[in-house]
């Protein structure tokens, strides 16, 4: 007889994996939709449910700490961003031309540290050695630091699938290394260019650890704000700013992942 025979508990073999991920998925999301619905409660103990209010959105719309700390965020992460995707891409295309041994180990360094050691690293940098003031400036380094390699490694992994012939091909019709890489090789990697921005983004705008460390005194983004609120209680306020910041981060991955099957296949 075909098909997958039941086991002595009466559960076939398939059951148990689908329902360890249903387990699995229900751990990490049910929290987070905690959040979501608490978010509108008409409470400022935030213990149990009331009744349903925007009151908490409204409130956060008018707290100028809060927006100014999203301001920053933002910018941050834009700047950051944009700096990492080009440094990235410029790395990712090195790795795969030179193929120089310790090209790989200083860009991807930063993506396998422990945030927590990139953070100390980074705050003994910027003032036993740099003697820097920390504030925007050192916390932009630190996000283009741990982006870089991030960005490289999609990129990279774009030029491994695509097939060297196309290159042979435009330099044996005449093309230039400029013309070769502005007509060729830019539009083929422009998806995992774009993927590598959208997910450096989302690293940045709600990195906690390392910007903790090397934040200094006076500036506070997004997370830093957060935190500084929860220590005293995790009221409906807290949990909409987290939903909101949820839903940008949400949507950046979703944009990425539109680019991100493209890279991962490595078709041209």
């Amino acid at each position: 007889m075909g098909g997958t025979q039941p086991g002595a508990d009466g559960m076939k073999p398939g059951g148990w994996l689908w329902a360890a991920a249903l387990g699995a998925y229900a751990f990490l999301y049910v929290p987070l939709a905690v959040v979501v619905l608490f978010s509108f409660n008409d409470s400022a103990l935030n213990a149990e449910w009331v009744g349903f209010t925007l009151n908490w959105y409204d409130k956060l719309l008018h707290d100028q700490e809060m927006l100014g700390a999203a301001s920053n965020s933002l910018l941050i992460a834009v700047i950051a961003s944009t700096i990492a995707t080009l440094l990235g891409t410029m790395a990712g295309l090195a790795m795969h031309r030179y193929r120089l041994r310790f090209m790989p180990f200083l860009v991807l360094t930063p993506v396998a540290m422990p945030e927590i050691l990139l953070g100390v690293s980074l705050l003994l940098f910027f003032r036993q050695v740099l003697d820097l003031t920390l504030g925007m400036f050192s916390i932009l380094i630190a996000h283009i630091t741990f982006s870089i390699g991030f960005v490289a490694i999609i990129v990279r992994a774009r030029l491994a699938g695509m097939d060297e012939s196309i290159f042979e091909a435009a330099r044996d019709l005449g093309a230039s290394p400029w013309q070769t890489f502005r007509r060729i090789t830019l539009p083929l990697i422009l998806p995992s260019i774009v993927a590598g921005f959208l997910m450096s983004f989302t690293l940045s705008i709600d990195d906690f650890v390392i910007t903790f460390f090397v934040a200094g005194v006076g500036v506070t983004t997004l997370p830093l704000q957060i935190y500084s609120m929860i220590k005293v209680a995790v009221t409906p306020e807290v949990n909409a700013v987290s939903t909101l910041l949820m839903l940008v981060t949400l949507s950046l991955i979703v944009l990425a992942a539109r680019f991100a099957p493209d890279v991962l296949k490595g078709e041209t």
